[in-house]
């Protein structure tokens, strides 16, 4: 709604055009234009201290330097909601499903020192069944062979890498200890 913070702060405060603009996403000439009464005359102005968008401090900061521009306030909560909701599992289709057990196969030959959570975090496969590959008493054994995650699709390189490397600094930290 930058319209109704506009209006508000158009209403309420001494900022100029540019800052109004600046900050709204809008232009000059429409701020002009809520100040004459010409644009946005049935907008109800929006707070943007209730609305938790700035603090006083900023909008009086803002006033007194005709030349500052206002920043948006950073809301904690927010950014700690959006960053718990990026680490959802990723989605992996049905007919990929069933390359997990061959994925995690090749992580256990291929690369020991990973720790099985991590297997656990990048497949998006259970314990039980990471345990039951590496003991070698999975249902399916006879059919699991050596399949690379990424070529399978199931993780990215990337975050293949990171895991790999991750471990190595796990590894050579444990061995420092001793």
């Amino acid at each position: 709604m930058p319209q109704a913070t506009a209006v508000w702060l158009v209403d309420n405060t001494s900022l100029t055009f540019k800052q109004i603009a600046n900050f709204c996403g809008m232009h000059e000439l429409e701020i002009k234009g809520i100040a004459d009464g010409d644009v946005c005359t049935s907008v109800k102005g929006l707070d943007p201290i209730v609305a938790n968008q700035l603090t006083q401090e900023e909008l009086d900061r803002c006033s007194n330097d005709l030349n500052a521009s206002l920043q948006l306030k950073v809301n904690s909560e927010y950014d700690a909601l959006r960053k718990k909701a990026n680490k959802r599992t990723k989605y992996i289709p049905i007919a990929r499903r069933q390359d997990k057990p061959d994925a995690v196969y090749w992580l256990v030959k291929n690369h020991p020192e990973i720790k099985d959570s991590d297997i656990i975090k990048l497949v998006g496969t259970t314990k039980t069944t990471l345990e039951a590959i590496k003991d070698r008493s999975h249902w399916n054994m006879s059919q699991i062979r050596q399949r690379d995650p990424v070529l399978l699709g199931i993780c990215s390189q990337i975050d293949l890498d990171r895991v790999i490397e991750k471990s190595k600094i796990d590894s050579a930290a444990k061995n420092d200890k001793k």
